[in-house]
């Protein structure tokens, strides 16, 4: 009985999000992946010269190719033979999953191997993995928050930490508009004038913000942000704690991919970031001091409770930074600049608009929700796979579909979606 009405329940809201625009779907499904032997043999075409495709994607049920928009993928390395070499190694070694949870007996060697890589490549003294990058961001900052915290925010944040804040539940939080670093420094003044008496005084102040802005592909300017912190900790007995979720960036911004902190050439005080996307593995990680890190391992229970990532994902991920950190990824970067310049401005030559950055996220802004799945649909019967974003996903009036550029993408490939683009006619 009690089901029968949660049904209707969930039907009902279902039917809302329909009626709104903004009911995701049903999910398509890929069910294999046809890769060129420039992949397979790990070759890199020239961005600018090469003539081949990159891989084609095949969905359950459709024998037609599609081209494969939408990845997060952005160095391209899920498909790199010595990546996938290293997974399978690591299955043959350590079996398919770690067993337990870290604590217990989910501890590898290539788990230790990869978290002292991590710390390395960000410099930082240590650095831990969760299973996602979401479950890093909700495991951190209700760690690090407690009755007598500020939680300051940017508007677009992702939706991990507006829930990792809601979970926190500070003394109080606070939201600056986008990027805007004048409103930042008025929060920050506002309550550093405050008188720090009474029931519940801020002693401690956790600033958050994304390096990389997922819908939009621009970046927080964290050297300014930094900068700001810096001007009112000593107004608080605690200071001010900057932490930045860069799982978009790393792998895929800066001149050796390092993301927002190179790029902006400064350094936050705890990095979250992910394996997921520029990596191509899976599974999520912050770099920090060893004393916040060693305090994590204890008491963060989307780490103590949760299993780690499998043995053979630490593996292929240590090998993805590998390639990351020689020539060849040097190379990946560049060619994911080269495209993504490409793509910006054929979308802006054909009348489009965007929102211009050096990141491998191209966003087609089109500011209503039906054009965006007309165009949408448009692309997907022309053989492209991208994806629309609507509200809630992003404000009203801000809908758009979101392009990501990845290494293994051709100009054969770029210049086919612009084609496609194109031909649209509304």
């Amino acid at each position: 009985m009690s089901l029968e009405q949660l049904n209707a329940y969930c039907v009902s809201k279902l039917e809302a999000l329909r009626n709104k625009g903004v009911l995701k779907g049903s999910e398509k499904v890929i069910a294999r992946i046809v890769a060129p032997e420039w992949i397979k043999k790990g070759w890199l075409p020239d961005a600018k010269e090469d003539k081949d495709t990159g891989p084609r994607y095949f969905l359950v049920g459709d024998d037609h190719p599609y081209l494969l928009m939408n990845s997060n993928s952005y160095l391209g390395l899920s498909l790199h033979p010595d990546v996938i070499a290293a997974e399978e190694k690591g299955v043959r070694n350590f079996g398919a999953g770690p067993g337990a949870v870290r604590f217990i007996s989910g501890t590898y060697a290539p788990h230790i191997e990869l978290e002292k890589r991590l710390a390395a490549f960000h410099q930082r003294e240590s650095a831990m993995i969760y299973s996602a990058a979401y479950a890093a961001v909700m495991g951190v900052l209700p760690a690090l928050t407690h009755e007598e915290t500020l939680i300051v925010s940017d508007a677009l944040n992702h939706s991990s930490i507006i829930n990792a804040i809601r979970l926190s539940r500070p003394a109080q939080k606070a939201i600056y508009k986008h990027l805007d670093m004048a409103e930042l420094e008025h929060i920050l003044s506002t309550y550093a004038s405050a008188p720090q008496t009474g029931a519940a005084p801020i002693r401690r102040v956790l600033v958050i913000t994304d390096g990389i802005f997922s819908m939009r592909g621009d970046h927080a300017p964290l050297n300014t942000l930094v900068e700001i912190c810096r001007k009112y900790e000593q107004h608080f007995a605690e200071g001010i704690i900057t932490i930045v979720d860069d799982s978009h960036g790393v792998g895929a911004f800066g001149e050796t991919g390092r993301g927002s902190e190179e790029y902006t050439q400064c350094k936050v005080d705890i990095l979250i970031a992910t394996l997921g996307k520029a990596l191509g593995v899976n599974g999520g990680y912050i770099a920090a001091s060893k004393p916040v890190i060693d305090y994590l391992r204890e008491i963060s229970p989307f780490y103590v409770y949760s299993n780690p990532i499998t043995p053979s994902e630490a593996l292929a991920a240590k090998k993805s930074l590998d390639i990351l950190e020689s020539s060849e990824g040097l190379a990946r970067l560049n060619k994911i600049r080269t495209l993504t310049a490409r793509f910006e401005s054929g979308i802006t030559d054909l009348g489009f608009e965007t929102i211009s950055g050096k990141h491998p996220v191209t966003p087609l802004v089109v500011r209503d929700s039906q054009k965006t799945a007309r165009l949408i649909q448009h692309l997907f019967k022309n053989r492209i796979l991208a994806t629309g974003l609507n509200y809630p996903v992003v404000p009203q009036g801000e809908e758009e579909i979101r392009f990501q550029i990845n290494a293994n993408h051709t100009t054969y490939d770029i210049d086919e979606v612009l084609r496609v683009l194109g031909d649209f006619t509304d």
